[in-house]
């Protein structure tokens, strides 16, 4: 079995964030999960076995509340090797010139700004244990889509994730960046069990934090089939 590794997950009480957690722990690996809803959580920790998984809620856009989850990770783990900026939305109308401002505003805080309070405060620790950061990006951050302003959220993601991989490398740090096509998950009002699922996402975070140090996995994209 690979080295076990203590990974904050952000966005973990459902879909993508829940799912991570779960393979994670099953390989063997201990994890610090974070996100609004405290319940969630509790059940998720309950699942997993407390030896394992730790929780603290917390609103990722808020850098003070995140930095509070950091700390009582470490404090509960001893280190950090893992951070995995996962905490996302969409919104609920497309396009610019129909688009609503307040969700705009919603989700760049938790699309970007999360994304960047997530790395500055887990970098210092993650140069420590020479470790690892992995963000959510997607298919939709890789190409142009018609109107798309989530679509250039994560096209933020994607670029940012690119640099962070290159101010990594000066300390033998490695950055990876996910961009999954459609995921099934609650993301979307129906079901889309056509598409990836959940455990897709999840096993490729498995593949990169067990990786050979020597194998930098730069990116990953995962399309479904159909």
């Amino acid at each position: 079995m690979a080295k076990e590794k203590v990974v904050l997950i952000t966005g973990a009480s459902s879909g993508i964030g829940e799912m991570t957690a779960k393979i994670l722990v099953q390989n063997g690996h201990k994890v610090i999960l974070t996100a609004r809803r405290q319940e969630q959580l509790n059940e998720l920790v309950a699942n997993l076995g407390e030896e394992n998984a730790f929780a603290v809620a917390a609103d990722a856009t808020d850098i003070h509340a995140l930095e509070k989850v950091v700390q009582a990770g470490l404090q509960r783990f001893g280190r950090l090797d893992v951070a995995f900026a996962n905490a996302g939305m969409g919104v609920s109308t497309s396009g610019t010139e129909q688009g609503d401002p307040d969700e705009w505003n919603a989700m760049v805080n938790i699309n970007i700004n999360a994304l960047l309070y997530t790395a500055k405060l887990t970098l210092p620790y993650l140069r420590e244990s020479v470790g690892q950061f992995i963000i959510t990006s997607s298919a939709a951050g890789r190409r142009p889509i018609k109107g798309s302003v989530y679509g250039a959220t994560k096209w933020f993601a994607y670029g940012f994730g690119q640099n962070l991989a290159e101010e990594m490398a000066e300390w033998g740090g490695r950055c990876t960046t996910i961009s999954p096509g459609m995921v099934n998950t609650a993301f979307f009002d129906e079901a889309k069990p056509d598409k990836l699922a959940a455990v897709d996402v999840a096993d490729a975070v498995l593949f990169t934090i067990e990786a050979d140090k020597r194998n930098n996995v730069r990116e990953i994209f995962l399309m479904p089939t159909n």
